[in-house]
């Protein structure tokens, strides 16, 4: 991609502002190589492990970045044997949790959605526990070393803990002794030794070594002679410490090196992830979409936003090219909007094929070009000494020597700066030049000819940027399909001046042109209200699609809990005849048991007898279990409109149609039209109509017996958890979509106990902190499948 067009595009912008949802240098280095890539596959993979990182982001909320850091500068010592400081290795150890975390942060159940892209990403960390724990324990802070990384160096510290102890009792006992000659009755500390402020003219009277003197010469600082062997000691203690730690860092430092290959690789993968997940934050933040990607040239975004505009003040615009269409002339007043709408085209497309996702709706294609040229902007250049029409015509030049079928080109009031006619006539002759080529183009223009041009050459379409009269400003609205109208006459008439002035200056205009611009008024009123027209259809049909979805969801879920209680019913009834059976055989070997001691062959007969009917009795009512409910008789016949009962769908439907030549009738199960056999229909009787109102009954009071929330507070852990359990079976069984979990604030350890627990449960599909005026995170929300 050339590096012209990202910069007047101003991708560099957008990359300084994805950097700021970084956590390490190295993905900052990630960002700052970044461009679009060089084919479709790459485009498409990228763009959805986007996607995934973002759909991770909401269900499991932020990965497990914590402490991480660039370790880029430790890992490159490592490889070459050097001994790394605490900071160092601390950081390195703050890695592999990170990495050993990721591991466990993406991992799912079967049923569970997966994300394929992130987890073979993954696949390629290796968790080494071991390493982590051993660094971990050794080192405290980047300037601290654990008592616990060695028993040798615990020992030290504590001989020195003893000494220190000693030495400041005698030096104590020796304040005491010697005060009358101190300057104050403290001691100090000189070159690490304990020393007495003595007055000069003392010095005789404590003997000892005199390791300083204060500035003004009034004091000797001296270590006196019963001092010397704690003090030389406690130096020998600190010598050993100091030996010990950097005994520990080198066989740490040994370690990371002996593993600094799986290290590296999980540094790469992880500074990868921390790339991919800021792609992911930073495309929530412009509340952005993952575009749907096409090869064939044509490209539709809806409610484009310009992403370097305040989300306040920029309109959305939708800009497309449909197939067959080569190229788009849009023109309109200064200050209209023309330009905003050019790069808008060209940096949205530059962020999809970068992998990041692009403020706009759902449902948006863009298309994968090799090249995106942009000539926009004044760039007139002093040390050139080229003009504004030189310095455009340089970059055209350049664009038409490169661009062919798999190029973008956008041009910014086309062949301004120069003679009118003549610029026109250049400007239509560089657009049939590329559309020729296959090259897709988006200009924008002030000249009436290039209107023209668009309206009768196939493949080239008129656009204008909407201009409210009433009130002198653009509404910076994009119109495709009608060129853009000048309205100077009706600007000139709002502002004052006087009509007869403009009635003379359109005697100057032939009646054609003036047809021409009436025409297309008429057609920008015409396209504004099927714009408007057709946003409200869609709307409508969003939310018709949107309730067809939630009645369809809640239908499968009264069907799953049918099918549950029907399977558990059976499953029960099987248990309790398979242990009437048990208790049966129990009996009759008993009974055989008394028969062989002096019963006759007579009884026995007749127990054997006895035994085949309970066993006959007991198969039948087995069988009956596993046979399907039914309503009524069988029915023979139907006719349309008639209520009848569906036995594998245990509910009533409503006949639709006439029986068939195969017997097939099609019925209305809920909201779902679906054909059966007249075989599998039957009677509704009272009995069963009885039933039926029995068990909506009962369900509607399941229903308000059922609360939306549950409350654990005073709970401890265990009792908690017992009691979400019961509660979310409860309120999937009652089909509640949506309940609230209230654990409170506290020290939060209830709150992870719930979380863990919610991760795990076969019921939730996802679950989030409370938002503010829910309850913060005080409640936890918990959307059930």
């Amino acid at each position: 991609m050339n590096h012209k067009s990202l910069r007047v595009l101003e991708f560099n912008k957008i990359k300084e502002e994805l950097k700021k949802y970084t956590v390490t240098g190295a993905a900052k280095d990630i960002i700052e190589e970044l461009e679009p890539y060089d084919n479709a596959y790459e485009v498409r993979e990228h763009l959805e492990e986007t996607k995934e990182a973002f759909q991770l982001l909401i269900k499991k909320s932020a990965p497990p970045f914590e402490g991480l850091f660039d370790v880029r500068e430790g890992i490159e010592k490592a490889q070459k044997g050097f001994v790394l400081l605490p900071v160092q290795l601390l950081r390195i150890a703050n890695l592999l949790r990170c990495s050993r975390r990721f591991k466990d942060y993406i991992s799912h159940k079967d049923e569970e959605e997966s994300f394929r892209i992130i987890e073979d990403i993954c696949a390629g960390l290796t968790p080494l526990k071991k390493l982590e724990d051993e660094i971990f324990v050794a080192i405290i802070s980047e300037e601290e070393i654990s008592d616990r990384a060695s028993s040798t160096l615990y020992n030290i510290r504590r001989n020195l803990k003893e000494k220190n102890s000693s030495i400041k009792n005698k030096v104590n006992s020796l304040i005491r002794s010697y005060s009358q000659y101190l300057q104050e009755s403290i001691y100090t500390i000189r070159g690490e030794r304990y020393v007495l402020p003595v007055k000069v003219e003392n010095k005789s009277s404590v003997p000892g070594l005199v390791h300083d003197q204060s500035s003004s010469g009034a004091t000797l600082f001296i270590e006196p002679m019963s001092l010397v062997t704690l003090n030389n000691e406690i130096k020998e203690l600190k010598l050993k410490e100091k030996a010990e730690i950097e005994r520990i860092l080198q066989d740490l430092s040994g370690k990371v090196y002996e593993n600094v290959s799986i290290i590296k690789v999980n540094a790469n993968i992880i500074w990868e992830l921390d790339f991919i997940f800021a792609k992911a934050k930073y495309g929530g933040s412009l509340n952005g979409i993952v575009p749907n990607l096409n090869e064939e040239g044509h490209f539709d975004i809806i409610k484009a936003k310009h992403p370097l505009i305040d989300p306040k003040m920029v309109v959305a615009n939708d800009i497309y090219l449909n197939k067959g269409i080569t190229s788009i002339v849009v023109t309109g007043p200064n200050t209209g909007g023309k330009t905003v709408t050019l790069k808008t085209v060209g940096l949205l497309h530059l962020m999809a094929l970068s992998g990041l996702m692009i403020p706009a709706k759902d449902g948006s294609i863009i298309s994968f070009f090799k090249e995106v040229f942009a000539d926009i902007g004044d760039e007139q250049s002093i040390e050139q000494s080229l003009s504004t029409f030189s310095s455009h015509m340089t970059n055209i030049v350049n664009i038409i020597d490169n661009a062919d079928e798999n190029s973008l080109a956008l041009f910014d009031e086309l062949g301004a700066g120069t003679d009118p006619t003549e610029g026109a006539s250049l400007a239509v002759s560089i657009l049939e030049e590329l559309r020729k080529r296959g090259s897709k183009v988006v200009a924008t223009t002030h000249y009436s000819e290039l209107k023209a041009y668009a309206l009768k050459v196939e493949g080239v379409e008129n656009a204008s940027v909407e201009f409210d009269v009433e009130t002198l400003r653009p509404t910076y609205r994009l119109l495709i399909g009608i060129p853009g109208k000048s309205n100077a006459f009706e600007i000139s008439k709002r502002l004052g001046l006087p009509s007869y002035i403009i009635e003379d200056a359109k005697e100057g205009i032939s009646s054609d042109t003036l047809k021409f611009e009436d025409l297309i008024q008429s057609l920008q009123d015409k396209n504004i209200k099927a714009q408007k027209d057709v946003r409200e259809a869609e709307n409508a049909k969003e939310e018709a699609l949107k309730i067809k979805q939630k009645y369809e969801e809640k239908l499968t879920k009264l069907q799953n809990v049918r099918e549950k209680a029907d399977i558990e019913a059976k499953r029960e009834a099987k248990q309790i005849i398979k242990e009437a059976k048990e208790e049966a055989d129990k009996i009759l070997k008993d009974i055989r048991e008394l028969e062989r001691m002096g019963y006759s062959s007579e009884v026995r007969q007749k127990l054997e007898e006895n035994r085949k009917k309970l066993k006959d009795k007991l198969d039948n009512v087995e069988s009956d279990i596993n046979k399907p409910k039914e309503g009524g008789k069988e029915l023979k016949k139907v006719n349309e409109g008639q209520e009848v009962y569906l036995p594998k769908f245990n509910q009533k439907v409503i006949v639709l149609s006439k029986p068939d030549n195969k017997g097939e009738v099609q019925v209305q199960a809920g909201i779902m039209k679906i054909s059966v056999n007249i075989k599998d229909l039957r009677e509704i009787d009272g009995n069963n109509k009885n039933k039926t109102e029995n068990k909506k009954k009962r369900l509607n009071l399941n229903l308000r017996q059922i609360s939306s929330s549950v409350d654990l507070r005073g709970m401890d852990s265990e009792e908690a958890v017992y009691t979400v359990d019961k509660y979310l079976d409860d309120a999937y069984l009652g089909g509640l979509g949506e309940v609230t979990v209230i654990h409170g604030k506290g020290t939060g350890i209830l709150r992870k106990t719930i979380t863990d627990m919610l991760k795990r449960h076969p019921h939730v599909k996802n679950y989030r902190l409370g938002a503010y005026g829910e309850g913060g995170d005080g409640v936890t929300v918990v959307e059930l499948k």
